[in-house]
């Protein structure tokens, strides 16, 4: 049995998807397939339960029948973390419940793929990190990667030096053509010559970036203002309009494919945020309707306008968690990066396939 554990080296890099995808591919070619994430670290509360949304959508796409409690044997949650801190979780019993629930998932499989929780480093102070796990499991190691700038090379070199020779490679993921020439020509050389090996390039694809504006709506509980707009709007990144109408107007049009989070009784924000072609929605905190003005711009431009009862700073939070856990729960985003990971990784180079 081969057992392959996707780390990153950090949030929202598309682990899940990978991961799942990766399954579903050996699946496809008839291998018994296991699956398992040590640490719950995307959290849900659901039948009085705090459990991981991933965990969830491997079961259901791989037709697993494992039971819950032992794909995620422990829940990574800021109670957790805080009783751990206090002394009040035993690191040991934790590892030797998480390798029980690895040997019970493996039992009869040709292949475990482990999903890491949150970054390399989570689990740290219960010793449970990614790294912590490859060697409790036996795993071999993919890290999952983004590229925009070369200073993400030293965050790449730190992680693959934490891994050791267990790494099994390195996997850029969500690339963008602007971007693919430095990379292919330029880093993934350098990083070959530092003995670290890259086993595919994934491009950024459309279909798996952001999150429609009616998810996003959903997940931050927000009243739709502009219903004449569709709400099938992408959003991938979003920005705060704190500042004055010109150096937000200035601002603004750096973006593409963005949300602008301000309160709702910032007209001259909004207003300037309707100026900019690459805002692709509008979220106004405070529960301040704006005036109809704004309103008939919004519709005028196609932008959706959403309202929210929270502050700012709460409404900045809920949407950059919803943005970095992605659109992985549904499962066409996975069957989308099943396709992708077919064009870009031989999966011989990362399992053990006859």
């Amino acid at each position: 049995m081969s057992t392959l554990l996707v780390t990153s080296t950090d949030d929202g890099t598309g682990k899940t998807a990978i991961t799942v995808a990766l399954a579903k591919r050996l699946q496809d070619r008839g291998e018994r397939v296991g699956y398992m994430k040590p640490k719950g670290t995307r959290l849900e509360s659901a039948v009085g339960k705090t459990r991981d949304e991933d965990p969830m959508l491997a079961r259901e796409l791989l037709g697993l029948g494992a039971q819950m409690h032992t794909m995620e044997p422990v829940v990574y949650s800021p109670t957790f973390v805080h009783e751990a801190i206090r002394g009040r979780e035993d690191a040991a019993a934790l590892g030797e419940r998480v390798e029980e629930a690895f040997d019970e998932l493996s039992a009869d499989v040709d292949h475990m793929v482990l999903e890491g929780g949150g970054q390399i480093s989570t689990g740290g102070i219960v010793d449970l990190t990614d790294v912590d796990m490859a060697e409790r499991l036996d795993a071999e190691v993919l890290l999952v990667t983004g590229y925009d700038r070369p200073e993400d090379v030293d965050e790449i070199l730190a992680a693959t030096e934490r891994i050791g020779d267990r790494l099994a490679g390195v996997l850029f993921n969500g690339v963008s053509p602007g971007d693919l020439d430095e990379l292919t020509e330029d880093v993934m050389p350098f990083l070959d010559s530092r003995g670290v090996q890259s086993v595919g390039v994934v491009p950024h694809d459309e279909a798996l970036a952001g999150v429609t504006v009616d998810e996003l709506a959903d997940q931050i509980g927000a009243e739709y203002l502009t219903p004449e707009v569709s709400a099938d709007v992408r959003i991938e990144r979003f920005s705060v309009g704190a500042m004055g109408s010109d150096a937000a107007l200035k601002q603004f049009r750096r973006l593409r494919n963005a949300a602008v989070i301000t309160g709702g009784d910032r007209s001259d924000v909004q207003t300037a945020a309707l100026q900019a072609s690459g805002v692709s929605c509008l979220i106004l905190t405070g529960g301040y309707r704006p005036s109809q003005a704004v309103l008939g711009e919004a519709a005028d431009q196609g932008v959706p306008v959403l309202l929210v009862e929270t502050d700012t700073r709460a409404t900045i939070d809920r949407t950059e968690a919803r943005l970095r856990s992605g659109r992985t729960q549904r499962p066409e985003t996975v069957e989308r990066m099943a396709d992708l990971l077919a064009e870009s990784v031989d999966l011989e180079t990362l399992f053990e396939l006859a």
